[in-house]
């Protein structure tokens, strides 16, 4: 030890664990009265939103469960699902937010593999809950949540199994006086979240206080996010903890504006009812948007800024954004770095540029936030960096803060993941003089559709299911609509009078409805001397389906 370092020890006083319960604990202590939650007509102040999270908090704690548990939740984005970014780890507790457009076997799986302590649903939900539980070795605690607002009703199911009622649950812990305390290691697990990787069953990947604080702060730094924003919650609140803007705007004193389904004209009434300033989403709720303001002639009364991610945002949807006078910013990431972690960083002599040259440096996925450490593009074969030519193709690596902790009970994958001390992100990209990089392929043939993630694998394996069917590849063709959508390639065995609706259906049997390919097309599979399926072939001939 150094000198200098001599008697200098962390203490209470110049050291705390980074968390963002201290978002939620500054804010309604500043900003008591300012609005925290807006759905529909239903407002809470951040003073009464906090003694919402505080009351769930209790009821976490009073079950006893150890530190760390998992608390499963499956809810749109509606004031609950935002409650329990908070009060799930304001009692140590570990929010799994599972995808609400998952099937039951997969919930299933996740409730089992997380070992969830506490299920929280929202009724609409209660068909696929009920089958997911059923056969499990220790199914969770259920409690459903019974969205009034909307208008729903408690499930017959919640009726049956004597599911807890959220709201009855929550008011035996109102007025109980809980001290605001953080994790003692800000490395503790905050989240949980699955993603489905190259495999049929997902992998969960778990993040630390640590990196949800920092994420939550760089969000703010790479938007220059101002205080008391209006955010509209288009964008799930499972996609990797709604890429960590729970906690973002909570730090803002903005206000959350709930969305419970997100449309063209639903998103718009939002807009103009709540003035709202900033949403997140996919490059098909920018055509959604786009689309209901030219058609319908509606005019914003402000500028409204998006942060969007997923598939590159075309060139003629930037266009159409850029005059109903939404400004886009372009950002991207996985789920195994808390959502975004790097951003199209504009530079003002780019506003001298036409629109479509703008547009074609915007599709860009650009240079890391400031809270994440570093990039580079790897040669898979040579393990060195690529020429930053904007034409060498290679694998992207990423590092830093804003990285997972790794993934749940899979070692192996962990150590694949961080090999040589950083994360390979599976993604082939090239890299531009500048150090911007941009996305060409993925090799973990991930198609992403709305936002969504599919893996080809997991619909393979549903179409080798049909007995009829004896190959099959499912690559991600273009769609204008959804950015790409799964695009099959089947081969059958002779004399079957197999069709596209009989596929579909047994698809639909096995899968989520946006999992099941919009196209198939029956063919005589392109493979290699050894009997490897050519997909770059079929990447080709997607274009021309």
């Amino acid at each position: 030890m150094s000198e200098i370092e001599n008697g200098l020890s962390k203490n209470k006083a110049n050291y705390a664990s980074l968390s963002p319960l201290s978002f939620l604990e500054r804010t309604r202590k500043t900003f008591p009265n300012q609005i925290a939650i807006e759905y529909k007509d239903y407002k809470l102040t951040y003073q009464q939103a906090g003694e919402r999270c505080e009351a769930l908090a209790e009821f976490v704690r009073n079950k006893n469960y150890a530190d760390g548990s998992t608390i499963a939740v499956m809810l749109p984005n509606i004031p609950v699902m935002w409650e329990c970014h908070f009060g799930i780890p304001m009692a140590t507790g570990v929010l799994n937010a599972i995808n609400t457009r998952l099937d039951s076997f997969t919930v299933r799986f996740i409730l089992e593999h997380g070992e969830s302590k506490i299920f929280i649903y929202d009724s609409e939900y209660s068909q696929i809950v009920e089958k997911a539980i059923e056969n499990l070795k220790n199914p969770p605690l259920l409690i459903e949540y019974v969205d009034k607002i909307a208008g729903n009703r408690r499930s017959s199911f919640a009726e049956k199994f004597n599911c807890l009622d959220y709201e009855t649950e929550l008011e035996k812990f109102f007025g109980f006086k809980f001290e605001h305390v953080l994790p003692t290691d800000e490395w503790n697990s905050i989240a949980l979240n699955y993603t489905s990787g190259t495999t049929g069953n997902p992998k969960g990947v778990v993040y630390h206080h640590r990196g949800a604080y920092l994420n939550a702060i760089g969000n703010t730094l790479t938007w220059d996010l101002p205080m008391h924003p209006k955010y509209l919650w288009t964008l799930p609140m499972f996609h990797c903890n709604g890429w960590c803007f729970p906690w973002t705007i909570t730090e803002r004193a903005g206000t959350h504006v709930c969305l419970r389904q997100p449309a063209g004209e639903l998103i718009v009434e939002a807009f103009q009812k709540h003035n709202i300033t900033h949403l997140c989403g996919a490059p098909i709720v920018m055509q959604m948007v786009a689309d209901y303001l030219l058609q319908n002639k509606i005019s914003l009364k402000s500028k409204i800024k998006m942060m969007t991610a997923g598939a590159p945002p075309p060139e003629a949807v930037l266009s159409k954004m850029e005059t109903c006078g939404i400004d886009v910013i372009h950002v991207y990431g996985l789920t195994e770095i808390y959502g975004p972690a790097v951003v199209c960083a504009w530079h003002p002599e780019w506003n001298q540029y036409d629109a479509s040259e703008q547009a074609k440096l915007k599709a860009r996925q650009g240079v890391v936030y400031s809270v994440q450490e570093n990039m580079k593009i790897i040669d898979p074969e040579t393990k060195k960096e690529v020429p930053k030519d904007g034409i060498s193709l290679g694998e992207v690596f990423i590092r830093g803060n804003i990285t997972m902790k790794g993934y749940l009970k899979n070692k192996k994958a962990t150590d694949e993941a961080f090999e040589d001390g950083w994360f390979h992100t599976g993604d082939l990209g090239v890299w531009y003089d500048d150090g911007y990089i941009q996305l060409k392929d993925r090799s973990k043939d991930i198609i992403i559709s709305g936002g969504e993630n599919i893996s080809s694998i997991e619909v393979e394996d549903a179409i080798y299911k049909h007995p009829d069917v004896i190959a099959v590849a499912v690559v991600a063709k273009e769609d204008e609509k959804w950015g790409e959508t799964p695009c099959a390639f089947v081969e059958v065995s002779e004399g079957s009078s197999i069709g596209e609706t009989e596929l579909r259906d047994h698809c639909k049997s096995l899968l989520a409805g946006f999992k099941v390919p919009r196209y198939f097309n029956f063919v005589e599979l392109p493979k290699t001397s050894t009997g490897k399926i050519q997909k770059f072939k079929l990447r080709e001939q997607a274009k021309l389906v």
